[in-house]
């Protein structure tokens, strides 16, 4: 075999490879042989069908079937001498073989870039030191209580009003037509002035009382999140069920009872307050994470493999299905696609790559490595974190190999940025005050 290496870019190769005839003829004549001793063809008995006879009736699949053993162990051998370390799979268009020919086909293929040593050290970076506000825990409290509020129905004889909670039956229909989105339910819940149809929708249903039934037309402005209901006039059918208020529970020692494992409401307190402080470390650890990478980039080029960029698309798309189907939807439901997310957030994925790359080759340069007690540390965090039993994460991990591998170069990156602050000039700061905006008069 013979193979000569063309660059394309810096991260894209093509490899054109050269079978000689004597090998392709070798293959060929295996090929038949196997299949002679298999055919099954009327007027021969097993094992004495002549080569004529299978090239006339098979030659279109044992050259398919040749070729491409051919081209798996040659593409193999050239990479190996090669030493490229490519990622995703190779664009292939193999010509068709020729039973008394060399063999020449083309494979194109992108690599992880190289990259050159990076200077990590001396970076200028700001550290925000973020603390808890006086009414931040009363705002979480507050929260939680309206999540916890009870709904009763009103006894007064009156309309809907703004901040109603109605209980209603719904259809949506376009041209005679079942809405998907807005299909025909019972007892649907939702307060007025949510907008969570749409504002024209709450101050339709504004006035009505129990009991009543009102057909309206609404149109959804061309901007509306939902994109398959932008633009377009939908008909409802509602009746009014009921009207009911909303019944907040006092803030006390009784709500944090039922809130959790809590006593008190000062232990509650506390536990919203550490949650507070563990928010702003990994804020001001985002900060920080952010300034590096900003600066490294800035210091060093290199091309990005599209392939590596288009994994990192699909990791975030799967998160995002993963994420809807908790929430009992999905994409299309929310008026999403992948090719929508695919096109917002590429930017992202280009960047958590490039991230990863710069990681990648600080590892490398340093030598770093993650030991037992390491690994021991890491995995007891993940347990902590997830509130999952120890043993059960490590038994996880014994049965995937290669998810431990992953789980060990996330603590690899983590050890590498650790290094990279402390070889950098940190200065501890304030958070900025908001910007105050002026009244109109």
């Amino acid at each position: 075999m013979a193979f000569k290496v063309e660059d394309v870019s810096s991260v894209k190769k093509t490899l054109h490879i050269e079978i000689p005839r004597e090998e392709v003829v070798q293959e060929l004549e295996k090929a038949y042989n196997q299949l002679k001793k298999s055919a099954k063809v009327k007027g021969f008995r097993p094992g004495k069908v002549p080569r004529t006879v299978l090239e006339r009736m098979f030659k279109k699949d044992v050259h398919a079937d040749v070729s491409s053993r051919l081209i798996q162990n040659s593409f193999i051998d050239a990479i190996k001498q090669t030493e490229l370390k490519i990622v995703g799979n190779p664009e292939l268009d193999p010509p068709a073989l020729a039973a008394d020919s060399a063999y020449k086909y083309e494979a194109t293929v992108e690599v992880t870039p190289e990259i050159d040593d990076i200077d990590f050290h001396g970076l200028d970076l700001k550290r925000t030191l973020y603390a808890p506000g006086d009414d931040e825990v009363d705002v979480q409290l507050k929260a939680l209580q309206k999540g916890m509020a009870r709904h009763e129905k009103i006894s007064e004889d009156r309309p809907v009003q703004t901040d109603d909670f109605v209980m209603i039956d719904l259809e949506g229909l376009q041209d005679g037509a079942p809405v998907p989105e807005f299909a025909k339910s019972e007892n649907f819940s939702l307060q007025i002035g949510k907008a969570v149809v749409s504002d024209d929708f709450d101050n339709q249903i504004t006035g009505m009382k129990p009991g009543d039934t009102k057909s309206f037309t609404t149109k959804f402005d061309k901007d509306f999140s939902n994109e398959n209901l932008a633009g377009r006039e939908i008909t409802f059918e509602v009746v009014l069920n009921e009207i009911r208020q909303e019944i907040l529970p006092p803030i006390n020692d009784a709500m944090a009872k039922k809130a959790g494992p809590y006593k008190t409401l000062d232990e509650l307190k506390k536990v919203i307050l550490d949650n507070i402080k563990q928010g702003y470390e990994k804020r001001t650890e985002q900060e920080l994470n952010e300034q590096i990478f900003k600066e490294l980039i800035a210091r060093t080029t290199f091309e990005v493999p599209d392939t590596m960029v288009e994994m990192e698309l699909q990791g975030i798309i799967e998160e995002a299905e993963r994420s809807f189907a908790y929430r009992n939807t999905t994409l299309e439901e929310m008026g999403l696609s992948k090719e929508t997310i695919a096109e917002k957030y590429r930017d992202t994925a280009l960047s958590q790559v490039k991230r990863h790359l710069l990681l990648g080759k600080i590892i490398d340069q340093e030598k770093l490595s993650v030991d037992d007690q390491e690994l021991e540390s890491g995995l007891k965090e993940m347990s902590e974190n997830f509130n999952q039993p120890l043993e059960g994460i490590k038994q996880y991990y014994d049965q995937n190999k290669d998810k431990l591998e992953l789980f060990k170069h996330t603590l690899l990156e983590k050890k590498a940025i650790k290094l990279i602050i402390e070889s950098s000039s940190v200065k501890d700061v304030k958070p900025e005050a908001p910007t105050k905006t002026k009244s109109k008069k």
